[in-house]
């Protein structure tokens, strides 16, 4: 009984004292930055009549903005699952020059500004940019355009699933696939049903990062999407900032609640993901 007691006090023994004043400052913390300002975007929306709410919702250029920005976002989240892997497996499996150099480069979209990456790659694919002028050649034309705006989200939302698969990878006992290879197993056979299950929730947790960082993104896409209602390349960020310019504070709330709903329902889905994964690994 003794040394139960004793294990006991030891779990409860912190290594930082004060509980307390380490709670009341993350409380603090998260009430002036994150749950005061969530809260007057609720306050603000609930200033307009249902009615009046989901006519603003449905005002052609906020649908076609919302659909716009969800779709471009799925796309490059997609895009961003299949070569994120690709880029995760090749810096995890192989050796070669400037390793390390390619994977901190692989952050440089966290670091940079996202207007100067926006600024840049509408120049690089207009029709008188670099990569433009062969696209041009071939009929195709990116920039100010939906393809623009996948490749923007594209660039913000790779270093997403690449940090989320890459320690999982590096994690990976290669047993597994040994075993498989003496029991016969192609080398696709072995990805598909021995790596790729392990995988999984980290790559679903970072196409749910890069979806949520695509819905919201403004600065990468405001150059390269050309902002135009008629051929619906608006997105979302860009009519809540038209709304503001214009004193309609209604109305930029309103749609604001609407990005929180869907950002709050992609991070419970991140959430459950890791839960499941965390409660997988407990198990073996």
């Amino acid at each position: 009984m003794d040394q139960v007691k004793k294990r006991k006090k030891a779990k409860k023994a912190r290594v930082i004292p004060g509980f307390h004043l380490t709670l009341g400052i993350v409380v603090t913390m998260l009430s002036l930055i994150v749950l005061i300002p969530l809260a007057s975007v609720l306050v603000h929306s609930l200033g307009i009549s249902p009615k009046e709410f989901f006519a603003l919702l449905w005002k052609p250029n906020v649908r076609n903005a919302f659909f716009t920005s969800i779709g471009c976002s799925f796309a490059a989240a997609v895009c961003n699952a299949v070569f994120g892997l690709v880029i995760a497996w090749t810096l995890v499996k192989y050796d070669f020059p400037c390793k390390k150099l390619l994977d901190g480069f692989i952050e440089l979209p966290f670091a940079l500004p996202t207007a100067v990456a926006g600024i840049t790659l509408s120049k690089l694919y207009s029709e008188n940019g670099f990569f433009g002028k062969g696209f041009a050649l071939l009929g195709m034309k990116v920039s100010y355009t939906k393809v623009g705006l996948v490749i923007a989200l594209v660039f913000v939302g790779i270093p997403f699933v690449v940090r989320a698969v890459q320690p999982v990878l590096e994690k990976l006992d290669e047993q597994y696939e040994e075993a498989a290879y003496m029991l016969g197993a192609s080398p696709v056979k072995t990805f598909f049903l021995v790596i790729f299950p392990e995988l999984k929730p980290a790559l679903l947790t970072g196409f749910g990062l890069a979806f949520a960082r695509g819905i919201g993104e403004y600065g990468s896409v405001i150059y390269i999407s050309g902002n135009s209602a008629k051929d619906k390349t608006q997105v979302i960020s860009y009519v809540i900032m038209q709304k503001l310019s214009y004193i309609d504070y209604a109305g930029a709330t309103a749609i604001a609640l609407v990005m929180l709903v869907i950002s709050f329902i992609l991070l419970l889905f991140v959430n459950i993901v890791q839960a499941r994964q965390s409660a997988r690994t407990n198990l073996l």
